[in-house]
């Protein structure tokens, strides 16, 4: 249960009774239906999804001009699998409606690839038609496709916008290559002729699969550490990609809870992000759990993993920082739902780190270790520190930067996760 990596608290459920829970989990998630797969209903659970925020003010990426009779073809990677699939799209921070074309789904030849595996493209609709209205501030949920997705697999999904779109919701840094066209490419498996690759992803904000078997969906609702800064673009090795990996090789059986990175760059537990010094920080984590947390399909556990901007951005006072994350808690089991918590990583050598600002992180941590507020922690401190230098990451784990962990660090956290918890 690699206990000398995560406090395991049991407060809330005993471990013997997990297989029984387990099995009750599998019927009572999700609910909304398809039709019977096997002797089991198949339900709706979150196999991908991101956090969206107001465009940039600098127009970073096009995000505030938007679009107008371009096509966005965006790679997403799936962590449990299911007999269809559907799509979400969102106009959460759009000024005006939201014309969506045309709209398909397919499968890429390769991570990361524009081009598209031949016979693989499947049309969405909404409501029997391939052309949709979303409206001001409001998300839409596609109709199935019949595509059989695996888990860990990866896919394209392709939105044609035929007039003027305005500003966009998106999510900043996605580190993953997303795609612009002229005209209509929705139905195109030909990748070449892109006017521009880009790494944020444009108004979508949930994949969702049917499945018989899977449990529900794990939430991540991190800061950039988790959205995956310092991670080898197109490679899926943020943290919560290598925990959906291992979820998948390890209980093949049970069926698998989706992981959802519901994570933005620069988020605060307490105060709403700014302009700069990065394009987009979205509301604060507190703000952000009605929609990134409790509105996702099948929720049944939170990773809470902020604070760490809330030191290093503004010098919030420790208390306010525990405060929050007290609240956090709070909410997220007065759901229903399971509360995890991250401890706050060493960030000796960034530009922000002082004294002052390391001792609020090792109370902030303090609390985090000995409280009962939450259903269990990920210690990431522990982690990822450097032994001989405790405020420092270690080398190993450091993507250069000294705050954001790279591909080896990412997967040292991912495999501290204790996966009953989930």
């Amino acid at each position: 249960m690699e206990v000398h990596l995560v406090t395991i608290l049991t407060r809330r459920r005993a471990l013997a009774g997990l297989s029984t829970l387990a099995i009750a989990a599998a019927t009572l998630v999700g609910a909304t239906s398809t039709p019977a797969v096997g002797n089991l209903p198949a339900r709706w659970v979150g196999t991908w999804g991101t956090a969206t925020t107001l465009a940039s003010l600098g127009n970073t990426g096009g995000s505030l001009t938007g679009f107008n009779n371009q096509s966005i073809r965006q790679i997403v990677r799936t962590s449990v699998g299911g007999e269809k699939v559907r799509i979400r799209l969102t106009n959460a921070y759009g000024n005006q409606l939201l014309t969506i074309g045309h709209a398909t789904v397919g499968k890429p030849v390769s991570p990361g690839s524009a081009d598209l595996v031949p016979g693989s493209i499947r049309e969405i609709t909404f409501g029997g038609s391939e052309s949709a209205t979303v409206l001001k501030g409001a998300d839409l949920v596609s109709d199935p496709v019949d595509l059989a997705v695996p888990a860990l697999s990866e896919l394209a999904v392709t939105i044609y916008l035929p007039v003027a779109t305005g500003p966009t919701s998106w999510h900043w840094t996605s580190r993953q290559s997303t795609f612009i066209y002229a005209g209509d490419k929705a139905e195109d498996a030909t990748g070449a002729g892109q006017t521009a690759t880009l790494q944020h992803f444009f108004f979508l904000a949930g994949v969702e699969v049917a499945s018989p078997t899977a449990l529900g969906t794990v939430v991540v609702l991190g800061d950039s550490i988790s959205d995956g800064s310092g991670a080898t673009v197109n490679a899926n090795k943020r943290w919560p990609d290598l925990l959906a990996g291992r979820i998948v090789n390890t209980w093949p059986a049970l069926g698998d809870p989706g992981v959802l990175n519901e994570s933005l760059a620069g988020n605060r537990v307490t105060r709403d992000g700014a302009e700069l010094p990065f394009p987009a920080l979205g509301t604060s984590t507190l703000a952000r759990l009605d929609t990134d947390a409790f509105g996702q399909p099948g929720v049944r556990t939170v990773i809470v993993q902020v604070g760490i901007n809330d030191i290093q951005l503004s010098s919030e006072p420790t208390a306010n920082i525990i405060a929050g994350l007290r609240q956090l808690a709070i909410q997220i089991k007065g759901h229903g739902v399971r509360a995890l918590v991250s401890t706050l990583g060493p960030f000796e050598g960034y530009p922000s780190w002082n004294t002052d600002r390391e001792a609020s992180r090792l109370a902030v941590n303090e609390y985090l270790r000995t409280t009962d507020d939450f259903d269990g922690l990920i210690d990431l401190d522990k982690i990822i520190r450097d032994p001989a230098a405790p405020s420092k990451v270690l080398p190993a784990f450091d993507s250069g930067d000294h705050i954001h962990p790279n591909d080896a660090g990412a997967a040292a956290i991912a495999n501290a996760v204790s996966l009953w918890l989930l």
